[in-house]
């Protein structure tokens, strides 16, 4: 017989094989993003809480998973399970913008941050911004995971996410950096952008994007 727990293990082990937190696997299989949130796995009545036959349907067809699979991963093996996974912090990009989640060097501080299971990426200090909206589609979407590495050395051609000092973001690419100014380009190759450093909070690079 199959646990409460084992099923929740289940829907998260499908989110981290296709790339998604828990919100972002609810929105590809048009549920309300708070479905899955761990904050509903219990009620307030300290009673568990099931996920319905119809939420776990949908999100079978969104993903192209077999019951057979989603079972195999509820009870700890199949492919979801095969691959290693790194709890990551994480924060949606409405959260994030203005500043109030990260010190001066993009490290995660004091916010509502959230946890994830995410393929391992091999770096404690890595973070992850989910994107609640298109940034720069078909590269950047709605439901998408950008995995940041604050602490990760930043070369030449490197994705990266800069916070601009109003509290906005920036996804692109590094064209070059002077003592003075950082250079980005767009993700499709397209016009560069220069910015002085008293525009810029804080520049990390993107490790990895969910797709």
């Amino acid at each position: 017989m199959l646990t409460h727990k084992q099923v929740w293990e289940g829907i998260d082990r499908l989110a981290a094989r296709n790339q998604l937190s828990a919100s972002g696997l609810a929105k590809r299989a048009g549920l309300d993003p708070t479905t899955f949130n761990k904050s509903k796995r219990i009620t307030k009545q300290g009673k568990p809480r099931w996920p319905s036959t119809e939420s776990l349907a949908k999100i079978l067809d969104a993903t192209g998973a077999s019951m057979r699979e989603f079972v195999e991963m509820m009870q700890g093996g199949g492919e979801g399970a095969a691959t290693p996974l790194q709890r990551l912090r994480c924060v949606s990009l409405a959260d994030a913008e203005g500043g109030a989640c990260f010190d001066a060097s993009g490290f995660p501080v004091a916010g509502p941050w959230e946890e994830v299971d995410f393929p391992l990426v091999d770096d404690e200090q890595a973070y992850a911004i989910e994107l609640d909206r298109d940034v720069l589609p078909p590269v950047y979407r709605s439901g998408d995971l950008v995995v940041v590495s604050p602490a990760g050395s930043i070369r030449r051609g490197d994705r990266v996410v800069v916070q601009l000092a109003d509290g906005g973001f920036l996804f692109a690419v590094l064209a070059r950096r002077t003592a003075q100014r950082v250079v980005v380009a767009e993700l499709a190759g397209g016009e560069e952008r220069a910015l002085g450093l008293e525009e810029i909070a804080w520049i990390a690079r993107v490790v990895w994007v969910s797709q």
